[in-house]
């Protein structure tokens, strides 16, 4: 072997990785890197960091589920103080996800899991010693409800990092099981927790539990993270990178579109518990011995599962068009949810919101899925290298996410504000009709519609 080959083989099928675990040779977009070592060694980060993501996606649930139980454990908050508790780990958790979105850059991937894991210790422990006392002010469990926004910010920077891991043709797929994975925690959460607080109840709740079954979880998450996870030095993004996707009319129009998906999404998984038990109060648990299973997590897990086959079809079939497609999807279930509330048997209801959710979450993975093809149309137009077009991709995949995270604060507000004002949740539903059909005109006009520029193309 020449020393030339020598000097190359390093580069190619083996990781060089100094102290910390960086790695200064990735790259994913040269087929024999990636299929010799890359491959594998994305995987893991992959594995990983969904594990992550899906603790945090439960902590940020676990207000939006407590909410349910919180009269009935002598807790004398209002309708409008439940819905706050409901709403406010969207609005933190939105927030968050910009800061987060630098902070793979700032500290590398492998670090920043540790950390944003660790984090979530905070809001679980606080949930455990607040819901042991009914008499806790309500300023108390709203901070709290904030801060489980911590699981919220989990996203932008978890897929900030596994973008930087995927070659082009593979992120939809990459990305949309990452989200899935992270997704899953909603339902696993609203699937656990009740049966937590329930089990072992004897007749009353133990709330605490709701917190204190994830410590372990997490600490699990932080040390694998540790022990498994790479940092890449080639993951860089900036303050003025995210500044000029800022100027870019796409982000905000994508953002615009992730609300109506991710948005309605997270939105619908906080609210749901709370829905079924007012308006199918009957139906909304089931009793398994002294275990009560709530329905609400059959929601959250079908939007899950379906996203990365979002980002699957929109890899093949171009996210603009399956993002279209589940635009007009939604508004029709929405539609048909809004003319038979209150008027239909539960199974009905079920299926209809159901179908929504999986709508949700198929729109979730072709939306993510159009940002680096979008931006990397615009970085090519604009002559911008491939590793520019890399980093301002992953800075608008946290900047979206972000925006997009606000309709999680958004939907359970216009519901509680339609309830409390005007005794119904059918108004806000016809409100949410009216977004998604506007949101289909956008997608259309501007990524589906001959004469766009991004026609076939995102």
């Amino acid at each position: 072997m020449s020393t030339q080959s020598r000097q190359l083989r390093p580069a190619v099928d083996q990781l060089e990785i100094t102290r910390g675990r960086w790695v200064h040779n990735w790259d994913a977009e040269n087929p024999d890197f990636w299929q010799s070592v890359g491959r594998r060694t994305a995987g893991i980060n992959l594995r990983w960091s969904i594990f992550a993501e899906f603790l945090g996606f439960a902590v940020w649930q676990l207000c939006a589920i407590l909410a349910v139980y919180l009269p009935a454990a002598g807790f004398d908050y209002s309708t409008s103080q439940l819905f706050w508790l409901i709403s406010m780990p969207s609005l933190v958790g939105a927030t968050l996800r910009i800061p987060y979105t630098f902070m793979v850059a700032r500290f590398g991937g492998r670090n920043w899991t540790i950390i944003s894991a660790l984090l979530l210790l905070i809001p679980v422990t606080g949930l455990a010693l607040a819901t042991a006392n009914p008499e806790t002010p309500f300023w108390i469990m709203l901070t709290l409800a904030g801060l489980s926004g911590f699981g919220g910010g989990n996203f932008a920077s978890s897929m900030a990092n596994i973008t930087y891991f995927y070659p082009a043709a593979q992120k939809g797929w990459a990305l949309g099981l990452n989200a899935a994975g992270g997704n899953l925690g909603a339902a696993i959460a609203q699937l656990l927790v009740p049966i937590a607080i329930t089990i072992f109840a004897a007749g009353t709740l133990q709330l605490p539990m709701a917190g204190l079954i994830w410590i372990p979880l997490i600490l699990a998450a932080a040390a694998g993270a540790a022990k498994y996870m790479h940092n890449l030095s080639n993951a860089r993004s900036d303050v003025r990178g995210a500044l000029a996707c800022l100027r870019e009319k796409h982000l905000w129009i994508i953002a615009g579109l992730y609300i109506g998906t991710f948005g309605s999404f997270i939105g619908f998984c906080a609210v749901f518990p709370k829905l079924l038990a007012d308006t199918f109060t009957e139906y909304s648990s089931l009793q398994l011995g002294t275990a009560v299973v709530s329905l609400a997590f059959l929601g959250p897990l079908v939007g899950s599962l379906a996203r990365p086959y979002g980002g699957q079809l929109a890899d093949r079939f171009g996210g603009a068009r399956i993002t279209l497609a589940a635009f007009a999807v939604m508004a029709a279930l929405t539609l048909a949810l809004m003319l038979s509330l209150g008027q239909v048997d539960f199974p009905v209801f079920l299926g209809l919101f159901l179908a929504l959710f999986t709508a949700a979450g198929l729109g979730n993975g072709s939306t993510y899925r159009m940002i680096p093809a979008v931006f990397a149309l615009s970085g090519r137009r604009s002559g911008r290298t491939r590793a520019e077009q890399a980093r301002s991709a992953a800075a608008a995949l946290g900047l979206v996410s972000a925006i997009g995270a606000y309709g999680g604060f958004l939907i359970p507000q216009v519901l509680g504000l339609s309830l409390s004002k005007l005794g119904s949740y059918v108004p806000a539903f016809g409100v949410f009709v009216g977004l998604y059909v506007l949101l289909l005109a956008a997608t259309w006009f501007c990524y589906v519609r001959r004469g766009s520029g991004f026609a076939g193309k995102a």
